[in-house]
C-alpha cells in the first residue's frame, strides 16, 4: 500500500471510529424508553394522541389500511397556537428548537435526538430530529442514516422522510419519522409487502411492477443494525443511487421509506388528491382520511389510483382495479 493510500486508509478509519463514538443511544434501551416516556407524556398531557377508526380497502393486490380520524380539534387548536407564535418578522415557530422536554425519548447521537410525535395517530410514533436546524428539503446525510440504524437496532420499524410540503412535511426542521412494525397488528409488516417480492432488479436498484407511479427500490441488510455507521455508509450510497434512478433534482419533493430490509423512494407531484393528504405512509399502504366524505372519495377512486395521482405517473399496461 502506497503512503498516500495508507494515509487515506488511516484517516477514513479514524473518521469512522469518531462517528461510532458519537452514537449516544445504548443498544437495547430505546423501546423501554419509548414505552416509559409515552406513559409519562400521556399523564402530563404533553402527548395528544388522535383517535381513529380504520377500514381496509383492496386495490392492485394491496389491502390498504385506511384510518379515519375521530377528532381533529386538538391538532387544529395547536396549529392556531403555532400560528400565533410566529413572530411579527414572519419567522416561523419551530416546535423542535427547542423541543418539548416532556416528549423527549433518548439522545441518539451528537447530531440527533428522538422525541415522541405529539399528535400521534399510530402508537409509539417517533421523530428523529436534528439538534441544529436543517431544512426538511435538504438531502439526507451520513449522520441521518446513522441515527436511523441506531434506532432500528432495538425494534423493527418503518422509517420515513417527507421531503418538503408537497411530500407531506408539516415542519421545516429536518426530521425522519419512525413507527413500529407491523403497521397492522397480527398482519403483514406493511400492506405493500406482497408486491415487494416481484421487484425487478437492474444491479442494486429495482422497480415494483405493481406500483403505477415513478419509484425506485433497493434492498438493505438487517445486520447493519449491529454497526450503525457501516450500515449508514452503505445506505447513503443506495439512497443516492435511488435519487439518480428516478431523476430527482435538488429540492424536488419525494417520499423515502426504509425498514431493516429495504428502501423505497417516490417522487411527488402534488400534496393531496381531492383534499386527501398523502405522506410517506400512504406509499407503504397506510392512508389517512379526515372524515367519511373523504373515505367515500377514496373508495370510489381507489387508493392505488390516488397514489398514482400524487406521485409521478408512469405508463402501465395493467389496470390497478
Amino acid at each position: 500500500m502506497g503512503e498516500g493510500c495508507y494515509l487515506s486508509f488511516v484517516i477514513r478509519n479514524y473518521l469512522e471510529n469518531m462517528a461510532q463514538e458519537k452514537i449516544l443511544l445504548a443498544p437495547g434501551t430505546l423501546w423501554a424508553s419509548v414505552k416509559e416516556r409515552t406513559e409519562y407524556a400521556l399523564q402530563c398531557g404533553a402527548l395528544l394522541s388522535i383517535p381513529t377508526e380504520f377500514e381496509f380497502v383492496k386495490q392492485g393486490g394491496v389491502i390498504f389500511l385506511v384510518r379515519i380520524l375521530s377528532n381533529l380539534e386538538r391538532k387544529k387548536a395547536a396549529k392556531q397556537k403555532q400560528d400565533q407564535q410566529t413572530t411579527p418578522s414572519g419567522k416561523e415557530f419551530n416546535p423542535f428548537l427547542p423541543y418539548e422536554q416532556d416528549l423527549f425519548v433518548a439522545d441518539i447521537s451528537e447530531t440527533h435526538v428522538c422525541i415522541l410525535n405529539k399528535f400521534n395517530v399510530v402508537d409509539h410514533h417517533l421523530l428523529i430530529i436534528t439538534r441544529a436546524f436543517e431544512e426538511q428539503e435538504s438531502l439526507l446525510t451520513l449522520a441521518d442514516f446513522t441515527a436511523m440504524w441506531a434506532c432500528l437496532e432495538d425494534f423493527p420499524g418503518l422509517v420515513f422522510y417527507n421531503s418538503g410540503k408537497i411530500a407531506g412535511a408539516s415542519q421545516r426542521h429536518k426530521h425522519l419519522q419512525l413507527v413500529p412494525l407491523p403497521l397492522v397488528p397480527s398482519g403483514l409488516q406493511t400492506p405493500i409487502t406482497p408486491l415487494l417480492t416481484s421487484a425487478k432488479f437492474q444491479g442494486m436498484i429495482a422497480t415494483i411492477p405493481g406500483l403505477p407511479f415513478l419509484h425506485a427500490f433497493t434492498l438493505l441488510e438487517p445486520q447493519w443494525v449491529e454497526t450503525p455507521f457501516t450500515g449508514a455508509k452503505a445506505t447513503l450510497e443506495r439512497y443516492h443511487a435511488l435519487i439518480q434512478a428516478v431523476g430527482l433534482k435538488t429540492s424536488e419533493p419525494y417520499n423515502l421509506l426504509a425498514t431493516r430490509e429495504w428502501m423505497l423512494i417516490v417522487p411527488r407531484s402534488q400534496a393531496e388528491f381531492e383534499s386527501i393528504s398523502v405522506n410517506s405512509l400512504g406509499f407503504a399502504g397506510a392512508l389517512l382520511v379526515r372524515n367519511q366524505a373523504q373515505m367515500q372519495i377514496l373508495q370510489q377512486q381507489g387508493p392505488m389510483n390516488i397514489l398514482q395521482s400524487v406521485g409521478v405517473a408512469i405508463a402501465s399496461d395493467t389496470n390497478c382495479g
